[in-house]
């Protein structure tokens, strides 16, 4: 079964539960792919569906970290349950030792010496992990291993 197949399986299955927040998040990821179908003219394969989930998955959690810095409680539980929900179409995410392991294959492999490389190392490494893992905490692990 498709991703957009599975979006759309699981908001029927929302609206029968009567899962509100579940099925705002399903149709708000839904619209995103539509936009993104009317934007380039064509049908969204399972991996261009992914990006847009991970993009939305970016802006829930720029916001929730925005919601906690300004004391707003509220709103960041929930960012917190929509990212509970976005998470659910993501691959198994890699743990932090899988990602060290990945990066120092792509620091040995790009050759890299040193924190001005960071991006030659980014470019290699974020193909291999896209959907996997987050890319500032990957960007982290690979600033970590280059210092």
């Amino acid at each position: 079964m498709s991703l957009s197949q599975r979006l759309a399986d699981d908001m029927k299955q929302a609206m029968k539960d009567k899962d509100k927040l579940r099925l705002s998040v399903i149709r708000m990821v839904r619209a995103a792919v539509r936009n993104r179908e009317i934007e380039t003219g064509t049908e969204l394969n399972d991996d261009q569906v992914l990006a847009v989930i991970e993009k939305e998955l970016k802006q829930r959690r720029d916001s929730l970290q925005a919601f906690e810095s300004a004391g707003r409680s509220d709103l960041a539980e929930e960012a917190r349950a929509e990212i509970a929900v976005l998470m659910e179409y993501l691959p198994e995410q890699l743990s932090e030792a899988e990602i060290r392991q990945l990066a120092a294959a792509v620091i040995a492999e790009v050759g890299a010496k040193s924190k001005a490389d960071v991006g030659k190392v980014m470019a290699q490494l974020m193909p291999k992990i896209r959907g996997k893992a987050d890319g500032k905490a990957a960007q982290q692990v690979v600033q970590s291993l280059l210092s």
